[in-house]
C-alpha cells in the first residue's frame, strides 16, 4: 500500500488511522542511501523479540539476557582491544 503524505509547516507528516491502528504510534526514522524508513516501534520491544524466537528465547528471563548479552560483550572488548 503507496500512500503519499506531504509536511506540514512545522515538518510533520500524518499517518493515516488505519496505518497507526495496525503499527502504532511510535517510529524509528531510519535514514537510508537513498531516502528514510518509518519502522514501527512494538510498545513493549522484549515481548515482541520473545515472540519472534525460540522456546528458549521466550522462557529466558531479561535479566539472565542481559547476562549473557553483557558477558559476550566484555569478550568481544577483550578479543578487539588487547
Amino acid at each position: 500500500m503507496g500512500v503519499e503524505r506531504s509536511t506540514d509547516k512545522r515538518g510533520r507528516i500524518t499517518i493515516p488511522t488505519e496505518l497507526r491502528e495496525r503499527f502504532g504510534d511510535r517510529y524509528r526514522v531510519v535514514e537510508l542511501e537513498d531516502g528514510i524508513k518509518l519502522v514501527p516501534i512494538p510498545q513493549n520491544p522484549i515481548e515482541t523479540l520473545r515472540e519472534s524466537g525460540s522456546e528458549e528465547l521466550r522462557e529466558t528471563s531479561a535479566d539472565a539476557l542481559r547476562a549473557v548479552a553483557r558477558s559476550r560483550g566484555d569478550a568481544e572488548v577483550d578479543e578487539h582491544v588487547r
